[in-house]
Order: C-alpha cells, then structure tokens, then sequence
C-alpha cells in the first residue's frame, strides 16, 4: 500500500477530493469534476495525477472513457490516513438518545430500536447482534412439566431470559425443584455458569452438598445442559434496511452484487462471527470490500463496534453495511456512540434490577 510519504502535495489533495467526491455521489470522478471542486490545476494535470494514482493501486478505472474511483485499497489508506473523523452531530445523538430511551428497559426492545434508528440515520442496512449466552447469572428457576420433563428458566443480568426442557430420570417432586431453584441461585448470582460449574460439579461428587438425590440428579442435568452446549445458541442477529441497499443499484452487476449481499445477511452464524471479531478492538473497526471474506462478492463495507455489560466485558456488537462510497466520516462515530448508549442501558437496566 502507498503512504503518505510517497505521495506529495498535489498528489494527496487531488486524491482525497477523488475520494470525497465518491463518497458523496457513489460514482467515478472525472477531471472536470475536480476543477469544479476548486482544484487549481488543468484537466490534463489532473488526468496525469490521476494516473499516477491509479499506478500505485489507489484508484481504479472502471471503465476507459469514465472517471477515476478509489480502488479498495485506496478507500483503506483514505480511512487510515486522510479521514478526519470527529464528534457524532448533535442531530444524530438527539435522534440516538431519545429513540434508544424510549424503547424501555427489555434488551431485546432496545436492540431493535438500535437496528431500526441506525439503519434510518444512514440510510444503510444495520446489524445488531444479541448478547453471548456465558453473561452472569440473576436467577435460576426449575418448573415443572409433568412426570418426566422440568423447565429450566435462567435469566442474565442483562435481563435475557433463556429456556431449556430437561429429561428427568427419576420422580422429582416439587420440593427437589424449589431446592436445586434454591442451591443454583445461592451459588451462581452474580457469576457466569462456565466460573461455578467445576465448583458444583466437585460439591455434589464428594456430597457435601445437603441436597436429596432428585435434587442432585436435576442440577447435574442443568448443568451439563446450560454449560455443553454452543454458546451462539439462542443468540438473534438483527438486520434492518436491506431494501435500503437496492437504492445504490443502478445495473445489473449492481443487483448481482446487492443479490450476494443478502444471501451473506441470511447466514446468521457467519455474521455474528464478523461482528464478534470486533471485540478486541478499541472504538469502532471497518471492514473494506473483501478485507472480510464474507463480503468479497458484494463489495460491501462494513461499520461496527461492541457493546459492553456493567462489569466492561464485551458482550455484543452492531453495525451499518452499504456500498464502499458509505458516508464514513459520519458512519464512524454514529456506529460508535450507539454502541456505548446500549452499553450505559444495559448497566443502567443491572442497578435499576439489582
């Protein structure tokens, strides 16, 4: 990739107004637009400019008789190096803040308002994925189906609510489900499931446990059940806006593009993989064409940032997807603060319940 040392003055000015200019009309620019623009130069300085711009690799030529746009790797060294990313607007963070405080305190009512005023705002396709299932516990509870089968409620600190069926080998009266209710709780409040299992697993080998054998068999049960299994089950992958996209598709290639795009969002797994790789990162991260193998056939550029719980561990993302000539400048912070006004819901939902 070029940097900023290779290129001189009038070089990185003509390819940061290239690159501006894309970013507001999604189309290739030409020399004529750029004198438009204020750029003191003639059109056949320009065009050797631009030349030289396309030898590096920063801008591509879709086609001989058009105009010149960032190529994938020139959209990269733009955000890395040219791209003055400043405070979200005082519009956007109105809008954010009154549409995220009006959907009330269920997660999953404030994760949709997320993806609905975040697709709206930039006119994009967003993504917001749910909290990861190992979150500390607030409440276990036991019911009774019947003779053979119990439900096993478990409710998070952030207040998702899961449920599992569990198969009972023997009779468990409701006594046993009130004391194994009793014992998770006195143990697992306030902890993740994968801190305590090994603790519980050796109280109830050596029997120190002052629990009847029902009761024992069921946490046994419950245990295994919650903590053997995929931790991305029971997760959501919200997306809004996807007919947004088709507003940027004006050929053919572009609705095969678009096309390939939305069999990407279908595949829940594989995007809340994106989304979580995000968790290492500081602020938000973006993803440029196929920089994401997921989006190397839909030319898509991808915005996201993590959410964090009460106790500063990441537990969820979100995001905007659109074409690379996103509005990134106003994407960025806007993806970014979102993230951390969930983030102050779900630690203000925890004290509130606690």
């Amino acid at each position: 990739m070029a940097t900023l040392q290779e290129l001189d003055r009038r070089s990185r000015d003509i390819f940061k107004a290239i690159v501006e200019a894309y970013l507001e009309t999604g189309e290739p620019v030409g020399s004529r637009t750029l004198s438009k623009r204020g750029v003191e130069l003639s059109p056949a300085s320009i065009r050797n400019v631009m030349s030289d711009l396309v030898t590096l690799g920063l801008l591509d030529a879709p086609h001989v008789s058009a105009g010149r746009m960032p190529s994938q790797t020139g959209l990269r060294f733009f955000v890395d190096s040219l791209l003055q990313v400043g405070e979200i607007s005082e519009d956007d963070k109105g809008e954010i803040d009154s549409r995220l405080a009006g959907a009330g305190r269920d997660i999953k009512d404030v994760l949709n308002e997320a993806s609905e005023v975040l697709s709206g705002l930039t006119n994009g396709a967003s993504l917001v994925a749910s909290p990861t299932a190992d979150e500390p516990i607030k409440q276990v509870e036991f019911i009774p189906l019947g003779r053979t089968q119990a439900l096993c409620i478990l409710v998070s600190d952030s207040g998702e609510v899961q449920n599992r069926i569990l198969k009972l080998t023997g009779n468990v009266g409701p006594s046993s489900l009130v004391e194994a209710s009793n014992y998770l709780n006195a143990r697992m409040r306030g902890r993740r499931l994968s801190e305590v299992r090994s603790a519980i697993e050796v109280e109830l080998r050596e029997k120190r446990a002052q629990l009847d054998l029902a009761a024992q068999s069921l946490i046994q049960l419950g245990v295994v059940e919650w903590t053997g299994e995929d931790p991305e089950r029971g997760r959501s992958l919200i997306v809004r806006g996807r007919s947004k996209l088709l507003g940027n598709a004006s050929a053919q290639e572009d609705l095969e593009r678009i096309g390939h795009l939305f069999d990407e969002l279908e595949r829940k797994k594989s995007m809340l993989g994106v989304l979580d790789s995000t968790r290492e990162a500081a602020g938000a991260r973006i993803f440029i064409g196929s920089e994401n193998p997921l989006f190397s056939l839909s030319g898509s550029s991808l915005v996201v940032a993590s959410y964090m719980n009460t106790d500063r561990k990441v537990v969820g993302a979100l995001g905007v997807i659109g074409p690379t000539s996103l509005n990134y400048a106003r994407v960025i912070p806007m993806v970014d603060y979102t993230a951390k006004v969930v983030g102050q819901i779900l630690d203000g939902r925890q004290k509130w319940d606690g």
